[in-house]
Formats: C-alpha cells, sequence, structure tokens
C-alpha cells in the first residue's frame, strides 16, 4: 500500500469513528462535507440517494446513520476530492513528522468528560476561551512537545487522535506555548482542545491563537509530565 493510500485509509477511519461517536452526528457529517467543499446535492448524487437525506441527517431530523451508511458517505467525500485533483487529502500529507515515541500517553475516556474537569484535575487555568469550559471530551493525547513539531507529517498527525478529535491535545516540555498553538492553528485537523505544560513565559501569541480557532487552551501547573499523565488517568 503507498503512502497515499495509507493517508487515505487513516483518515476515512478517522472520520467515520468521529461521526459515529458524535453526541451530533448531523452536525459533525456537516462539518466534513463543507470541508471537502462537498454540496449535498453533489454528496447525494455520488451515494445515489435524494439531497432531502443528507439534509435531514445533517439537521438532525433523521435518525442517526449506522456505521455502514457513514463510511459509504465518508468514502464519496474522499472519491469526489480525488476526482479534483485530491486537493483536501493532500492536506494531510507530510507538513511535519511524528514517531510514536513523540506520543507519551494516549487513551479514550470512558465517558465524556468537561473541560472544567480536566482543567480542575490537572490543575491548569483556562486562558483562552474560557467560555467553552463545558464543553465535553471523549479523550486524550500527551506529546513531546519539540519533537513532535520538528517531526510531525500529516499521516502521523492522524495518529494524535485516536478515535475522535474531541480530545485534548497534551503539549508537554513547551516554554511559551507558541510552537504548538502555530502546529495546532496550520493542521487540517483541530484538537477539542489544547493544554500546556512546562510553561515559563506563556506567549500572547499563543493566546491569540486559540482563540481565532475557538480551542480551549489551558495552561497546567503540576510539577512533573508523570504527576500530569497520573492525573489524566485518574479522570
Amino acid at each position: 500500500m503507498s503512502s497515499y493510500d495509507s493517508l487515505k485509509e487513516a483518515l476515512l477511519r478517522r472520520i467515520v469513528s468521529e461521526i459515529v461517536l458524535a453526541d451530533s452526528p448531523g452536525d459533525v457529517i456537516k462539518k466534513w462535507r463543507e470541508y471537502f467543499n462537498v454540496t449535498q446535492m453533489e454528496l447525494a448524487n455520488k451515494l445515489r440517494i435524494s439531497p432531502s437525506v443528507i439534509s435531514d441527517y445533517e439537521s438532525g431530523r433523521r435518525k442517526s446513520p449506522g456505521s455502514s451508511f457513514v463510511k459509504k458517505l465518508t468514502k464519496a467525500l474522499l472519491e469526489i476530492d480525488e476526482q479534483r485533483g485530491g486537493t483536501i487529502i493532500k492536506q494531510f500529507s507530510p507538513i511535519v513528522k511524528i514517531g510514536s515515541d513523540s506520543i507519551l500517553d494516549i487513551r479514550e475516556f470512558a465517558k465524556p468528560i468537561s473541560l472544567e474537569e480536566i482543567s480542575n484535575e490537572t490543575e491548569s487555568d483556562i486562558v483562552a476561551c474560557r467560555d467553552l469550559a463545558s464543553k465535553k471530551v471523549l479523550g486524550y493525547t500527551v506529546v513531546e512537545s519539540l519533537r513532535a513539531i520538528t517531526t510531525m507529517s500529516g499521516f502521523d498527525f492522524l495518529q494524535l487522535f485516536g478515535t475522535t478529535t474531541e480530545r485534548v491535545l497534551v503539549f508537554v516540555n513547551t516554554r511559551t506555548g507558541r510552537s504548538p498553538m502555530v502546529a495546532v492553528r496550520v493542521a487540517p485537523i483541530k484538537p477539542a482542545s489544547v493544554l500546556l505544560y512546562g510553561i515559563k513565559q506563556l506567549d500572547p501569541v499563543a493566546v491569540q491563537l486559540a482563540e481565532i480557532e475557538r480551542i480551549p487552551l489551558m495552561v497546567t501547573k503540576l510539577k512533573s509530565v508523570e504527576e500530569l499523565i497520573k492525573k489524566l488517568r485518574s479522570l
């Protein structure tokens, strides 16, 4: 399998998982359809169904689709993009590169956890988008910041998200937070939240980027990575 095919397969799995696990699958379907610049009519024609079916799913008027339909829908989005030259898919091709040794911990929660709960447990301050503190996430990934940012690829970036993008990306050993937020800013897929460890002096640009992207940004005061991971695992 070529690197392009591997990337496409990984992207397919991530999108399907995100839709199936979402509280509002229709919203996620709409998000990805619009991300791929595909109209409801184009998608319906590709699937050989009525555009009203797509509209009903996205609006929540129709019962959540099963995983089989979601997979067909996602494949249709990817195929439409390929017919256009694969512009969107190629956005996930190597941008930066992250080796497996850069991921220090990755877990899915047993149940959705609010950012406020995570903030309290990890002794973190929410420094951007505090109004989204009640937002719930489904997991977290702890990443060695410098190693990740200097070596990441689009394919590897997808692996940071486990089964869903509704998670907190935790960057450790970052002094100002600017580089991780720049990486998140240019990435084609965004996390639900970012948590920073090791901050010496928070760069205002990091906060500004978080506000622009509407990504709640947290900064922990914990003294060690081990303690941080232990706290996250207790949730």
